[in-house]
Order: structure tokens, then C-alpha cells, then sequence
């Protein structure tokens, strides 16, 4: 489902009662709508971080990264939130590149089961079956470093590709699966239902990664780079104040993400450290990533660092 959301909140509209130039306008879209980490534009805007740098926001949602690089492809959009792997759409043609990083470890995504499951740990899953949403994914890659990491090699634990995160669930409520490696949001909101439990976060297994980078067209960066290191100010500004601001943060985000204050401070307490707030790209995560395109089959080669991203606009000091 596509959404568009106003551009300017409350905060933005004081932040911007007496300029006298018109903000600059950027399309913005976010892989996918309901995310923590994403959400941070929505809070950015309302707390005025953007105007105060004088951007205006249009945010349109989508249904993935493919999704999200469509509308790039289309020129729909300027900007974008998406995840680290999604950068091998640059190799195959796209027209953006990745201007800076803001989620690094994935603490987005977890190993969960049944409330009532024998297994407890990490441990317990030699031979055990795990739902994950495609093959060639994210989420069966990290099943794969997992199992490296227990020592059970790449393939010592099974996977199965049901799809989104409603499918996985109800493979693991009817035990067709033993776990399930999905959305760390997912997995906290069907655990306050007492259906399942997190066993633990793929970043206690996977301690460098990309998980989210902020993507722009090429040709925007080249003819008003400006603009694009003012929406990086207003960006990691938004950041620093979800940082330390947490109950402000779940008054706000909570019923934007139409979850319970209860289930999003888990949440928060969950991916918040994850959270970059200047944008720097840690060289060795990067090395990884390229790794992964090769483990997962989307790209034959490593491609160059200087390919996937660019370092003209980090560190951001808001």
C-alpha cells in the first residue's frame, strides 16, 4: 500500500513562521511504512527538524525495496529509506546512490518462537526449521550466519520461504516451523499477544552490518547537492532526539505505527543502539554487505565500495 503524508507537522510550521525563502521540496519514500528507524521522518517533520533546515517533505510508503527503487526508476522519488543490501540495486542500473547510513547492526530482525517452545536460545536450532521470507533474502542469509555462528556451518539449520510476516506466523502458531527469522516489530507484537517469543536479535550474530542507508538520485546529488546535506541535517537532527528523548518518541511514534506504548518501548529498547547518528559508514559492515550480495546470489562479483555509496555528505553534524 502506497501513503502520502503531509509534509509539515506542528514544530515545522513554527520552525518556519517567519522565513522569507520557499523550503525546498523533497519527494521522500520509505521502503516500507510501518518501521521504527523510518518513522523517524515522520518525527523529524513534526518536531520541526526539517523546516528548520529549510526542507519540505512529501513521504509516499511502500511494500518493499524493489518497490521504493520502481518509484527511483520512475523518478518519483529523490530520496529514499531503505535497507543496506538494497545497494546492489545500484550495480544492476538504478539510477540513485547511497548517501549515508542510519541503522547499523540488524536489530530489526530476530530469531522468534512459540510462547510454549522448548528451545530457548540460539543453541537449541541445530536442525531446527526456521521460517524466512524468500530465498536469496536477507532473512535466509542471516539464517545462514547463524548457523556459521553456532559452529553448525552454513546449513545446519533448515529454512523454509513462506513470505511476509502474517504468513510466518501462522506457519509457527500451527508448528510447521520450529522458528521464525522475521521483523523484530512482528515478532513484539504477536509476543504481548502471548503467541511467541524472541530468542534473540540477528545483531548478537551479526555485529556488522548496514542494516538501513538513506539512497538519493544521482542527479540530484550532482545539481543541488545543498539541499541534500540540509535533508541529512534535519535526518540525523530527528535521530539524536529519538536518541534521548524515549517517552517523547513513543508518544509520537506509537500511534503512528498503530502499536500500544507497551509494545513500542520494547521495541525502542530493542533498536534504538542500533541507530547511527551521523551517518558514517563503518568500512568493515560495507565489506560484509558486499559478502552477502555474492552468499545470497544477487550480484556474481564484489562490486566497489565507491559503486554502492558515497561519503561526500558524512559525517553529519546537524
Amino acid at each position: 500500500m502506497k501513503m502520502r503524508i503531509a509534509a509539515f507537522g506542528l514544530g515545522a510550521l513554527l520552525a518556519t513562521s517567519g522565513a522569507s525563502l520557499a523550503a525546498d521540496k523533497i519527494r521522500v519514500g520509505k521502503a516500507v511504512q510501518v518501521s521504527f528507524p523510518m518513522s523517524v521522518l515522520e518525527l523529524g517533520i513534526d518536531r520541526g527538524f526539517f523546516a528548520k533546515n529549510n526542507i519540505e517533505l512529501e513521504i509516499t510508503s511502500f511494500t518493499g525495496d524493489a518497490k521504493l527503487q520502481q518509484a527511483f526508476a520512475s523518478n518519483s522519488i529523490d530520496v529514499g529509506t531503505g535497507s543496506g543490501p538494497a545497494m546492489a540495486f545500484e550495480i544492476k542500473g538504478a539510477p540513485t546512490i547511497a548517501i549515508a547510513a542510519f541503522a547499523g547492526p540488524p536489530g530489526t530482525i530476530c530469531v522468534a518462537t512459540n510462547a510454549d517452545s522448548p528451545l530457548k536460545t540460539t543453541h537449541d536450532l541445530k536442525g531446527k526449521t526456521l521460517a524466512i521470507s524468500t530465498t536469496g533474502s536477507l532473512t535466509e542469509w542471516l539464517v545462514k550466519r547463524l548457523s556459521v555462528h553456532e559452529g553448525l556451518g552454513p546449513d545446519g539449520i533448515k529454512t523454509v520461504a513462506l513470505g511476509a510476516g502474517a504468513a510466518m506466523n501462522g506457519a509457527l502458531f500451527t508448528h510447521q516451523v520450529d522458528a521464525m527469522m522475521t521483523g523484530t516489530e512482528n515478532a513484539y507484537i504477536a509476543a504481548d499477544k502471548g503467541q511467541v517469543r524472541v530468542i534473540a536479535g540477528a545483531e548478537t550474530f551479526v555485529p556488522d552490518f548496514v542494516t538501513h542507508v538513506i539512497f538519493a538520485r544521482k542527479d540530484l546529488v550532482a545539481s543541488k547537492p545543498d539541499a541534500v546535506e540540509r535533508f541529512l541535517k534535519g535526518f540525523f537532527a530527528s535521530i539524536r532526539y529519538v536518541k534521548t528523548h524515549k517517552a517523547e518518541t513513543a508518544a509520537f511514534m506509537a500511534p503512528l505505527l498503530n502499536e500500544t506504548e507497551k509494545v513500542f518501548n520494547q521495541i525502542y529498547d530493542h533498536e534504538a543502539s542500533i541507530l547511527l547518528d551521523d551517518g558514517q559508514f563503518d568500512p568493515k559492515a560495507i565489506e560484509i554487505i558486499k559478502d552477502s550480495f555474492i552468499d545470497m546470489g544477487i550480484l556474481d562479483k564484489k562490486p566497489a565500495t565507491d559503486e554502492l555509496l558515497t561519503t561526500r555528505f558524512v559525517p553529519v553534524k546537524p
